[in-house]
């Protein structure tokens, strides 16, 4: 597994893959050198014939917008992993595939996964989007003082560029694939008015989240003067009862799984405990009959999914008793890293039976 820099993101291709793993790591660890600090995972998911992708984020209280660039990001990749493959005559077929691509989240990486979920239950209709947005944040008792319209342009700022950017890998796909198999390429002649939400955004693509956190300001700066940075709306957007309502509204265990560490009782706590509630519980707001079957429980603090893998050991964070500092590769991946690939088959297949049905 060989990283390499394409746009903003690291990639390492699979000469045969079955499908593509984008990953969105936890703050820090996620932003500096991901490939390093998750790399048993990784590894352990191209060695189950997944290219992988790291996506990078930047440290800011503006959700909305790094959730646009990392959708951006995607469009900028896809490509990419065209090319490469077709030069280097690895199999390419399965990147032209959308259901092919699948989402993997840590901690705060989690929620931006959950917010371009929820992007994708945006109506395609401008003016239906506009209605969708004002009733969701009037509604929330926590964001309805606050103005709609910023949001609104931001969003629809983001459909407009993601649209003529599909457009544009589409053409750069077909072009790279005419010049492997020596044909003349045709230019796509879709218009930015006939792609739909569904295609831009994620729908279609299997989620796993791991150690979910949905935080707020306040798990930026001291809870005193995050109050006073919300109330002036300078804080994180969207605050976490907003996210948990877009995540409401986008049904997000369609095809979505969850890992929860029994020993994480700070920070993933909290959002687990409202996932389990609303969607495990069958009083719960969007109770959903199969939650048990993709919700998963390992042994763990917050920090699990991080290593440093060095031949074949592993070497752990401390930040549970009921782990070892240092165990072998086969171990850790009996114990975590299988179950994460179990679910992305499972959700694979619980996809191809609702395309049946």
């Amino acid at each position: 597994m060989k990283f390499q820099p394409i746009s903003h993101s690291w990639v390492a291709v699979n000469p045969q893959p079955q499908g593509v793993v984008q990953f969105i790591g936890g703050a820090f660890f996620g932003t500096f050198i991901p490939m390093i600090f998750y790399r048993s995972l990784l590894q352990s998911l191209f060695e189950q014939g997944y290219t992988i992708v790291i996506y990078p984020f930047n440290f800011t209280f503006n959700h909305y917008v790094e959730a646009g660039f990392l959708i951006k990001e995607q469009y900028a990749v896809i490509p990419e992993l065209v090319r490469i493959a077709t030069k280097n005559l690895y199999e390419y077929e399965n990147y032209l595939e959308n259901t092919n691509y699948y989402w993997l989240g840590h901690s705060i990486g989690c929620k931006y996964i959950s917010l371009l979920e929820g992007f994708s239950a945006l109506p395609q209709n401008a003016e239906a989007r506009d209605k969708f947005i004002r009733d969701l944040i009037t509604k929330n008792q926590e964001t309805r003082n606050f103005t709609a319209d910023s949001v609104i342009a931001d969003i629809e700022l983001l459909i407009a560029e993601l649209k003529r950017e599909y457009i544009q890998g589409k053409n750069l796909i077909e072009y790279y694939i005419s010049q492997a198999l020596q044909y003349q390429s045709q230019t796509i002649k879709l218009k930015p008015e006939d792609v739909t939400i569904d295609k831009i955004f994620i729908k279609g693509q299997a989620s796993v989240l791991l150690a979910p956190v949905n935080s707020g300001t306040d798990s930026a700066i001291p809870k005193p003067l995050a109050g006073i940075v919300d109330k002036i709306g300078l804080g994180v957007k969207p605050i976490p009862s907003l996210t948990f309502e877009i995540i409401k509204k986008a049904n997000l265990f369609n095809l979505l799984g969850l890992i929860a560490f029994d020993q994480d009782t700070k920070l993933a706590f909290s959002t687990v405990k409202w996932f389990d509630h609303n969607y495990g519980d069958k009083n719960g707001d969007n109770h959903h009959p199969d939650y048990q079957d993709f919700r998963f429980t390992r042994n763990g603090g917050h920090l699990r999914p991080l290593s440093l893998r060095i031949g074949n050991i592993v070497f752990n964070f401390p930040d549970s008793v009921q782990v070892s500092l240092i165990e072998p590769v086969a171990s850790r991946i009996e114990d975590f890293e299988i179950y994460v690939t179990k679910l992305f088959k499972n959700l694979d297949q619980k996809r191809r039976e609702q395309d049946k049905s």
